[in-house]
């Protein structure tokens, strides 16, 4: 049977929440757009992942009218504590440039998104498995997919839009030759647990040890986040409770005594590292933004920021476009993502590499990277761009 066929102004493959958040924006402004997303719902909304999100973040979910429950489920955090050497030295976020994040999972996110699409009547289908993406260059780029009961579709829009993850159908159908991957894998990995507990410390607690990295994470105040260092290929199953929360421990112990709040684990993972660009974040008349386009370290905290900075610029652009008759915002899209894409890949790498601790590191490299934690905290200006940084740049930088 021929595919039904439909046509829209944005087709969006991803309905995560960069691909929900620009279906919002857009149909603020009265542009059509239908969002496909392989995942259900449910699934989406039962993975548990980290969510620190920047002012500019914040801002984007309560003042478009998505939802205001980040300011009433989530947490501010005034900054964060660089812990090494066996002590704490806290970075105050408020103090230093008078600004805060907030913890709230990417998955409550999801859902706050998901929630406001179906209020205002948008058009998200989820199950459903894009097989093709093409006629990039053309006036009518296309999107081609199967529903959940096998139907056969295809959607004719005026722009596509790639927001479909790190594994991104649609940046893998731009022709080799007309892309560049700039990418690093990383020699370490990060295991992962959630537990049942009170959490350990007010803020987020980044260690560097001997022993390697481990962040002390959170979730609410009865689900806690932790991780630490390991190697990329490390088995969970090889490691208890006991063991685990042992690790954990001397990753953080020091004169003061500081003590982990322990809890039954019901979750372990192990996060393999990868910083990725891919240049340019345009082809043709579709445009990739978030982990379709880069990827980066979780130590930043920047994926999710990063996305809702990419939607922010290509809604302006799309705006302009539809609304004005004026292109040159999608024009500059890509140069323009992109400068914020390597502001934020250099804070991740920065971060990764200042607080984790290589197996083949030499003393020099340990005691170096030791020195420049040390000159971090000890210098206003130092903590001043790790604020600023860690926070978020203006959403037009």
């Amino acid at each position: 049977m021929a595919p039904t066929i439909e046509k829209t102004q944005v087709g969006i493959v991803g309905g995560g929440p960069a691909g929900l958040m620009l279906s919002h924006l857009l149909s603020q402004q009265g542009i059509e757009n239908i969002v496909i997303e392989k995942r259900d719902h449910e699934t989406i909304a039962n993975t548990h992942r980290a969510g620190i999100l920047e002012t500019g973040a914040v801002k984007m979910l309560t003042e478009t009218g998505v939802d205001s429950r980040v300011k009433t489920r989530g947490y501010e955090h005034e900054g964060i504590d660089l812990r090494f050497n066996g002590e704490s030295h806290r970075i105050n976020f408020k103090e230093l440039i008078d600004a805060t994040v907030w913890l709230y999972p990417q998955n409550d996110v999801f859902v706050d998104l998901a929630a406001a699409r179906e209020r205002d009547g948008g058009d998200v289908r989820f199950s459903c498995n894009v097989t093709e993406v093409l006629d990039h260059l053309t006036d009518t780029p296309k999107i081609r997919y199967t529903d959940a009961e096998g139907g056969e579709h295809e959607i004719h829009c005026d722009i596509l839009v790639g927001a479909d993850g790190s594994q991104s159908t649609c940046r893998r159908s731009i022709p080799k030759e007309d892309r560049s991957e700039n990418f690093i894998e990383y020699p370490f990995a990060w295991f992962g647990i959630l537990t049942e507990a009170p959490p350990s410390a007010p803020e987020l607690i980044y260690a560097n040890s001997p022993h390697g990295f481990a962040l002390i994470s959170q979730r609410n105040d009865e689900v806690q986040r932790m991780y630490f260092q390991c190697d990329p290929e490390e088995n969970v199953d090889d490691w208890d409770e006991e063991r685990i929360w042992a690790e954990l421990q001397r990753r953080v112990d020091g004169p003061d005594g500081f003590q982990l709040k322990r809890g039954p684990i019901f979750e372990k993972v192990v996060l393999k590292f990868r910083s990725y660009v891919g240049e340019p974040m345009r082809y043709g008349n579709m445009f990739l933004a978030g982990d379709a386009a880069h990827t980066v370290p979780p130590t930043g905290a920047k994926g999710l920021n990063l996305a809702f900075a990419d939607v922010q610029v290509l809604f302006d652009a799309l705006k302009a476009h539809f609304i004005d008759g004026n292109s040159e915002g999608l024009d500059g899209y890509s140069d323009k993502a992109l400068k914020r894409v390597w502001k934020a890949q250099n804070f991740s790498y920065w971060m990764t590499q200042m607080l984790h601790t290589r197996k083949d590191a030499t003393p020099f490299e340990t005691k170096r990277a030791l020195g420049e934690l040390n000159t971090v905290v000890s210098s206003k200006y130092g903590q001043s761009y790790l604020a600023e940084s860690y926070t978020g740049w203006p959403h037009e930088n």
